[in-house]
């Protein structure tokens, strides 16, 4: 019911902008309020609302998929999701195929904006005897909900290591969800693939000693060599007061737009956080690069997106 409230009051806006020849609303899909994408996207929204032409309004949503799906339809018009996800909505493949006919449907009404940074896959645990993958065998571990983003990114981890969902006992709750049951001990272990730090981890290290489950250089680059969307990625110790370094995977968190938000849009809000990284608000500004946002290629760029790349010199695919 909120975020149908939301939507309804921004579309109001939009028309209203619209009626009086002033800027674009644009609706900004995140994801929970307890993750990265929820706290960095309000940051954003804010920050190009106040110094463009623009206005976005951040909202929290179910995540990628549910951002591309609500992008296709035409209820928000920018949305945050991770390169794996957008990669098989354009595809056509895992969350993106028919129900009833297990054909690919893909997805291809959205373009890339920017991607922003790495989005670490973490197994966290209050149980320092948990100290690989492979002892997550017979435990109750948080894998996400089923069917999402971090669903996937756990059963391709588990793939490495030659286990399966039905290895573990698997426990289908969101990040707050798996902090909560850690912390009353109904489950060993989360999956959750979000920025670190990440907000639900930080409040369970508050009270709590906290191990996060590395991954050895075997298994990464089996895990690469199968879905090359990954990449090998390191949580210092410092970042949740764990007792070492986690060496894990990450993939990218990005930006897109519907294909037809307007050029002058998009390029607003790209163009506005680059020239700005250090007064954005979030400490996940200090990842941001040029070079990092204009990496991807399996998906083309939007229009407005490519023309402020190109004034900095740097060629992006676009349909």
């Amino acid at each position: 019911m909120k975020k149908i409230l939301a939507i309804a009051l921004a579309l109001v806006m939009v028309f209203a902008l619209a009626a009086c020849g002033s800027g674009t609303t644009l609706m900004f899909g995140t994801g929970g309020d307890s993750g990265t994408y929820y706290a960095f996207g309000g940051a954003l929204a804010g920050y190009v609302t106040e110094n463009t032409d623009t206005a976005v309004t951040a909202v929290t949503s179910n995540g990628s998929q549910s951002n591309i799906e609500d992008i296709a339809s035409g209820d928000i018009q920018l949305g945050f999701v991770q390169s794996d996800v957008m990669d098989y909505a354009y595809n056509g493949t895992r969350l993106f195929v028919d129900d009833e006919t297990g054909e690919p449907a893909p997805v291809t009404s959205f373009s890339v904006v920017a991607a922003l940074y790495m989005e670490q896959v973490q197994i966290v645990t209050l149980n320092p005897d948990i100290k690989t993958v492979a002892d997550l065998e017979g435990k109750n571990v948080s894998i996400g909900a089923v069917g999402s983003g971090v669903y996937f990114n756990a059963l391709d981890i588990l793939g490495a290591y030659d286990l399966t969902e039905e290895d573990i006992v698997p426990q289908y709750q969101d990040f707050a969800t798996s902090v909560d049951s850690l912390k009353d001990g109904k489950i060993d272990a989360a999956f959750i693939v979000s920025g670190a730090p990440t907000t639900a981890v930080v409040d369970l290290a508050s009270g709590n000693d906290v191990y996060l489950v590395s991954l050895d250089e075997e298994h990464i680059a089996k895990l690469i060599e199968s879905s090359p969307y990954y990449s090998e990625n390191v949580i210092a110790a410092d970042v949740y007061g764990t007792p070492e370094d986690c060496t894990t995977v990450a993939v990218g968190a990005v930006v897109i737009a519907g294909n037809d938000v307007s050029e002058d849009a998009v390029y607003d809000f790209v163009s506005t956080i680059f020239e700005n990284i250090g007064d954005l608000g979030h400490a996940k500004q200090n990842e941001l690069s040029l070079e990092f946002a204009s990496s991807v290629t399996n998906v083309p760029y939007h229009p407005g997106a490519a023309k402020y790349f190109a004034e900095k010199g740097i060629d992006v695919p676009t349909a």
